[in-house]
């Protein structure tokens, strides 16, 4: 975790479960996350199954142009990239995972910013899954807020355990996300630095963490 609100909105969400997998949504309080409410977002599913924002802060709505309640959450992504979000954000909502994903974020007159995105498990009860989450900018440049962010491509993913893994990962680094393009399936040559791999289609797992659960 690189940005002051990712860090801050994990180590609330961390006190609030103690030890457990997730807190329950009722244990959240707007007023003890104020600074972070502009930059937070709540998911939920909808009727289709299909990640939806249930809420979202003024600053995001903001940087993408639009009102995001009951927006998709997916669709945010490149269209390659929507099915794999999809699967992402399902286990957050229904397996408890926590996700941190790095991003590039484009308008459509080709200015870009970095952001992070971290999304955690909240307990609704298994007809209400919910996911807590916050989305952090790298820098906060002149455009943006006034050119809207249409187009997004993933740098980096992590599924984290935090009973299992040190809290910020300092030495585990983000795996970059290579295109999903056949060509370009290769596994970098420096995934051999982070351990025991196994490659499954286009994802790299890395041994070790959660147990695996299919998240279909």
């Amino acid at each position: 975790m690189n940005f002051e609100g990712t860090i801050a909105l994990f180590q609330y969400w961390n006190r609030l479960r103690d030890g457990r997998p997730a807190p329950r949504r009722t244990e959240v309080e707007p007023a003890d996350i104020k600074t972070l409410l502009a930059d937070t977002f709540i998911l939920e599913k909808d009727t289709r199954d299909e990640a939806v924002f249930r809420l979202a802060g003024t600053r995001l709505c903001a940087i993408y142009g639009r009102e995001l309640k009951g927006f998709s959450f997916p669709s945010l992504w490149r269209e390659k990239d929507q099915r794999l979000m999809a699967r992402l954000t399902h286990g957050v909502l229904r397996q408890k995972s926590v996700l941190l994903l790095g991003y590039e974020g484009f308008t459509r007159s080709g200015r870009s910013n970095r952001f992070e995105l971290l999304a955690l498990p909240l307990d609704g009860g298994a007809e209400h899954p919910r996911c807590l989450g916050a989305i952090s900018m790298a820098e906060k440049p002149f455009w943006l807020g006034a050119e809207p962010i249409v187009d997004a491509v993933i740098d980096s993913i992590r599924v984290i355990d935090p009973d299992k893994e040190p809290m910020f990962l300092a030495n585990r680094p983000a795996i970059p996300v290579p295109s999903l393009a056949p060509t370009e399936l290769e596994t970098p040559q420096t995934m051999s630095e982070y351990g025991r791999v196994r490659r499954i289609r286009h994802l790299v797992v890395l041994e070790g963490g959660r147990d695996e659960q299919p998240m279909d």
